[in-house]
C-alpha cells in the first residue's frame, strides 16, 4: 500500500503536466524556426533563392555553413531539451553534405585519349604577376591558356616572358583596360587554329577557338560577371550562355572564372552536359579565390575549368599568383579520338 501511495505521489499532476506542455511546443517551435533558418544558409539554392541577395554570396561557401550546422547540432544535443533542434539540424547537415562529399571523391582518372593541357587564372584588373604566369607556362607547357581580367596591357607583359616558348596570343577586346578582355594562348603546335570573338555577355568578351590541332573541339576563355547585389541578373545570364557549348553540338572545354561554383542553382543549369575537372579529381572543393591571401585556403572554388561529355580530366590542380585575387588552375585532359 505505501508502494502505490509513493507511486501516485512522484507521478506529474494534471497542473503540472499543463505547465510542460508549453514548454515542450515552443522547443518544437524554436527548433523548426532555427532548422528553417539553417536551412535558408546552407541550402537557398533548394529553396530557390541562390539566385537573391545575399544568398547568392553566401552558398559559395556552403560546405563552411554546413560545418557551422553541424557544430551548432552537437552543442544543442548535449541537454535533452535541445534534441529536436539537434535532430532538424543534422538533417540539413545530412542533406548539405550529399550534396557537397561526392567533390571530394575522384573518379578513375582517364587513361585513353589525346592529352590537352588547359591553364586558366584571373589576373585580378591585370595587377597579377605576369612572372608567375609565364613560369606556370613555361614549367607545364599548357596546350591553351585562358586569362581573365587580361588584355593588351597585361599580354604586353607577359609576351616577351614567353616569346621564346611558341605560343599565339588573342585579346577578346584590344584597347580596353585589362579587366574588360580576356587573353587566350594557343600553342603553335596546335596549328591553323581559327579564334573568334563573342560579345554578348554583360562585360567580358570570351573567345572560342577550333580547328587546327583542336579538330571539332572548341576551347573557350570565358569570364562571367560577379553576383554582386545590383548585377544578379546578369550574372544568371552570363551563366546560361555556357549552354551552348556545354548542350551543343560538339565537343568543347571552356575555362575561366565564372563567379559560380558548384553550389549554385544557375552553375548547375548552364554546365549541365558538362562536367568540372576539379570535381572528377576529387578536387571539387579546392579554393581559388579570396580577397586576401591569408584567407585563401577558406575560399569558394570559382575558377574552373569545363568539359563536354566524353573529355576526362586526368590531373588538376591549383597555383598561387602573386597580386592577384584568384589562383590558377591547371588541368591534363583527355579528349577522346
Amino acid at each position: 500500500m505505501s508502494t502505490d501511495t509513493d507511486e501516485l505521489r512522484t507521478r506529474p499532476g494534471p497542473a503540472a503536466l499543463r505547465r510542460r506542455r508549453p514548454r515542450h511546443v515552443m522547443r518544437i517551435a524554436v527548433a523548426v524556426v532555427v532548422t528553417v533558418g539553417a536551412a535558408v544558409v546552407a541550402l537557398p539554392d533548394l529553396l530557390g533563392l541562390d539566385q537573391t541577395s545575399p544568398f547568392a554570396q553566401v552558398v559559395a561557401f556552403r560546405h563552411w555553413a554546413l560545418l557551422g550546422v553541424a557544430v551548432l547540432a552537437l552543442l544543442v544535443a548535449l541537454p535533452r531539451s535541445g534534441r529536436p533542434l539537434a535532430v532538424g539540424l543534422l538533417a540539413v547537415v545530412l542533406v548539405g553534405t550529399t550534396m557537397v562529399a561526392p567533390r571530394l571523391v575522384a573518379s578513375a582518372p582517364p587513361t585513353e585519349g589525346r592529352p590537352l593541357t588547359v591553364l586558366t587564372v584571373n589576373t585580378h584588373f591585370g595587377e597579377g604577376d605576369p612572372a608567375a604566369v609565364a613560369e606556370l607556362i613555361s614549367t607545364h607547357r599548357p596546350d591553351a591558356v585562358a586569362i581573365a581580367e587580361a588584355g593588351d596591357t597585361f599580354l604586353g607583359k607577359l609576351a616577351p616572358l614567353v616569346a621564346d616558348l611558341g605560343y599565339d596570343a588573342h585579346v577578346s577586346n584590344p584597347g580596353a583596360v585589362d579587366v574588360l578582355s580576356n587573353v587566350m594562348l594557343l600553342a603553335e603546335g596546335l596549328g591553323d587554329v581559327r579564334v573568334s570573338t563573342g560579345s554578348d555577355t554583360t562585360l567580358f568578351p570570351y573567345l572560342e577557338a577550333t580547328g587546327g590541332g583542336l579538330g571539332e573541339l572548341r576551347f573557350v576563355a570565358f569570364h562571367a560577371i560577379s553576383p554582386s547585389k545590383i548585377k544578379l541578373e546578369n550574372w544568371v545570364t552570363d551563366l546560361q550562355l555556357l549552354s551552348r557549348w556545354c548542350a551543343g553540338p560538339t565537343p568543347a572545354i571552356v575555362a575561366g572564372d565564372l563567379n559560380a561554383t558548384l553550389d549554385h542553382s544557375a552553375l548547375r543549369a548552364g554546365m549541365a552536359g558538362c562536367s568540372d575537372a576539379g570535381e572528377q579529381r576529387g578536387s571539387g572543393l579546392t579554393p581559388t579565390w579570396s580577397p586576401n591571401p591569408a584567407t585563401r585556403p577558406f575560399g569558394p572554388q570559382i575558377d574552373h575549368v569545363l568539359a563536354t561529355e566524353g573529355i576526362g580530366a586526368e590531373t588538376f590542380s591549383v597555383h598561387f599568383v602573386p597580386a592577384s585575387d584568384h589562383s590558377a588552375v591547371l588541368t591534363r585532359m583527355r579528349i577522346p579520338g
